[in-house]
């Protein structure tokens, strides 16, 4: 449905240029949205993919292993969008206090990621509310070093900014004034915290997060607050456990329509292509998501097997293997820390996991070396190609 335009352009002039800002009206849409026929069984089937990716800690004999590589894989995939060349072994390997393979500010900008949603979460379990406090304190969290450290982190914005071109006056978007962005976002929290709509959560999540890139209240990091909320809003009401739902995948994977789509619903109204758009995300990530989790249980069920089979050295071998299982990339000191193993029963049970081709030795050294669980990265790095 096209209802026209969905804000009102402000112009002003900015450096001897006129410029205009779009102020979006506030939600939800008017007329109502069209969720029958084909959209209703689009819902139904991401509330149903949904269910299952909730339930993914009855395929996992430890849920919180896999919560703790799938949240950094997001990190990795959502901080791509925004430019950064990371992989998920730079992080893990920056965790470590090693060298990463990438510049440090793309590393240190994806680290930045796991701190904010790590503190998100923990913010909601606690009890407080999904608001614009929790926003900015996410928003600091992200900006708390590296790139963008001097964008004034945990403060919305008090100038003007804008997407695409090199300045306000040949943008391809100009946000709304920095002095209603206040305003904007104070309109945003009371949709979030309406308790009489009758929206779906799904699609409520679909609203905010279009209207939250489109007020784009900070100066920096708004693509990456904006997929954090979708996942919080997700929590906040219920419908996930653990937050396992990001789109990041998706969205770099279908990147030109994700923008064709938000600009439509500016410039049409058009909610309901963009909710269609976001509803066959939620089912093909939850989907994935789901199977990832089925190969992940299918490869530790096969290599603790094959460990079992090394004879009296198996104990030692499955002690570090389990310590693979939550950590694909270690060095032998850290399994020493973690297992209580003595240094030489260490290096040998890792020698017999190379020769059985479940681990491989990264750095070449003699000491100090590093180790990775290879298949198990592989299955986790699956579509975290750098752009």
């Amino acid at each position: 449905m096209e209802r026209g335009l969905t804000g009102r352009y402000e112009v002003r002039t900015i450096g001897g240029e006129r410029v205009r800002s779009f102020m979006p009206y506030p939600l939800p849409p008017s007329p109502a949205l069209d969720l029958s026929g084909k959209r209703q069984l689009l819902l139904e089937k991401a509330l149903l993919s949904l269910g299952r990716l909730d339930s993914i800690s009855t395929l996992l004999p430890d849920p919180h292993l896999f919560l703790y590589s799938y949240l950094r894989r997001e990190a990795v995939l959502s901080s791509q969008i925004e430019g950064t060349q990371s992989s998920l072994a730079d992080l893990l390997l920056f965790e470590m206090e090693e060298a990463p393979g990438v510049p440090l500010d793309d590393v240190v900008e994806v680290s930045n990621y796991v701190t904010a949603l790590e503190h998100g979460v923990a913010r909601l379990r606690d009890g407080f509310p999904l608001s614009n406090r929790l926003m900015r304190e996410i928003h600091s969290s992200l900006l708390s070093r590296g790139r963008g450290s001097d964008k004034s982190p945990g403060e919305f914005r008090r100038s003007q900014n804008w997407i695409g071109g090199t300045r306000p006056g040949n943008a391809s978007f100009v946000p709304p004034p920095h002095q209603q962005v206040e305003g904007c976002m104070a309109e945003l929290e009371r949709f979030i915290h309406d308790r009489k709509s009758a929206l779906p959560a799904l699609v409520k999540a679909a609203l905010a997060h279009v209207q939250f890139e489109t007020i784009h209240p900070f100066l920096d990091g708004n693509g990456r607050v904006g997929r954090l909320l979708i996942v919080l809003m997700l929590q906040d009401a219920g419908i996930l456990g653990q937050p396992l739902l990001y789109l990041s995948l998706y969205f770099k994977q279908n990147r030109r329509n994700y923008y064709r789509l938000l600009n439509r619903v500016r410039m049409h109204g058009d909610w309901e292509s963009w909710i269609d758009y976001f509803l066959k995300g939620v089912e093909s990530i939850s989907t994935s998501a789901v199977e990832t989790a089925r190969n992940l249980v299918g490869l530790f069920g096969d290599d603790s097997a094959r460990i079992k089979g090394m004879g009296r050295s198996s104990g030692s071998a499955l002690l570090v293997f389990e310590t693979l299982r939550r950590q694909p990339l270690i060095s032998l000191n850290d399994l020493c820390a973690s297992t209580g193993l003595t240094f030489p029963t260490v290096a040998k049970a890792m020698a017999g996991l190379s020769e059985l081709g479940i681990a491989r030795e990264l750095t070449g050294r003699k000491r100090n070396r590093i180790f990775v669980y290879d298949r198990y990265l592989s299955i986790l790095s699956e579509g975290t190609e750098p752009l």
